[in-house]
């Protein structure tokens, strides 16, 4: 299935640099839309864990792809930076038509087995430190919060807008480990929130649910062959949504990518449409 156009169209994709974020620029640049990435690593300053992604080179992807890439470099943890970012695009670009929050911290010094404090994925809440919410807290929600309250009254002004939140579906099930759980439930949760009083002026916020996406880190701590999807998944879900004149019926949802594939027809990068993912033994 071809992709949708979005020729036109101005995206702004918050953590970028890589995984699930990079993927949704490229998702959005397939339909020919002009994204602009964002992200704390750059070629030209400090790097996220020392990491070699950049958002240079996901503004190389998204014109890869077929899009228009731009790239700007912020501290989606400062509502000063997020607010100066927004400007920008607004004096450069006129509008922002969908705004993505892919900013996802709390896996920072992660090695796929233990976070930095020696607590590993899954241990009793009552045999870990509880200071390492914060960091999940502050690494998913709180960067999306700030990215929601910027491009807001711009988007309220236009009547129109997509604002994504990229979380994972905490409906069904316990995820499997407190604070990633409780981070995933507050984004879901914002998303509702905002939908609540951005629908009435015909603005969609959702949140956006991937699978077990295969990112760089995925595949660096060997977990690979237990991922579902490539990130690009998430990315051609994402231009679907930005594509639907009717997108608003999903305001306040948490949305599968897997169930969008069938709900708009498209696929994964290998051609296929990965099931919804569940975690096992939840």
């Amino acid at each position: 299935m071809s992709p949708p156009d979005l020729r036109g169209k101005v995206c702004l994709v918050a953590g970028a640099s890589r995984g699930v974020g990079r993927g949704i620029a490229r998702g959005l640049g397939e339909a020919g839309a002009t994204v602009i990435v964002t992200a704390r690593s750059s070629e030209t300053g400090p790097r996220t864990e020392s990491r070699p992604e950049t958002i240079e080179d996901t503004a190389r992807a998204v014109d890869a792809a077929g899009g228009e890439g731009h790239h700007y470099l912020c501290d989606h943890v400062s509502e000063r930076a997020v607010d100066e970012l927004v400007r920008w695009v607004l004096r450069r670009f006129g509008r922002i038509d969908v705004a993505v929050a892919s900013v996802w911290g709390g896996n920072e010094g992660y090695d796929g087995e233990r976070y930095p404090d020696g607590a590993s994925w899954g241990a009793p809440f009552w045999r870990r430190s509880a200071e390492p919410f914060a960091g999940f807290l502050g690494g998913g929600p709180y960067p999306a919060l700030l990215l929601a309250r910027a491009v807001a009254p711009a988007m309220v002004s236009a009547r129109r807008g997509l604002l994504a939140f990229v979380s994972f579906g905490t409906q069904e099930s316990y995820l499997g480990d407190i604070y990633y759980d409780l981070a995933k439930a507050a984004t879901n949760r914002l998303a509702f929130a905002c939908a609540a009083e951005l629908a009435p002026h015909g603005v969609c916020a959702l949140s956006l649910s991937p699978g077990f996406v295969a990112t760089e880190r995925v595949r660096e701590t060997g977990q690979e062959a237990f991922a579902t999807e490539s990130p690009l998944y998430a990315g051609r879900a994402a231009a679907a949504l930005a594509a639907d004149p009717e997108a608003l019926r999903h305001a306040g949802q948490t949305l599968h990518v897997a169930d969008l594939a069938r709900t708009y027809g498209f696929t994964d990068a290998d051609g296929t449409q990965p099931e919804r993912f569940r975690i096992q033994g939840t």
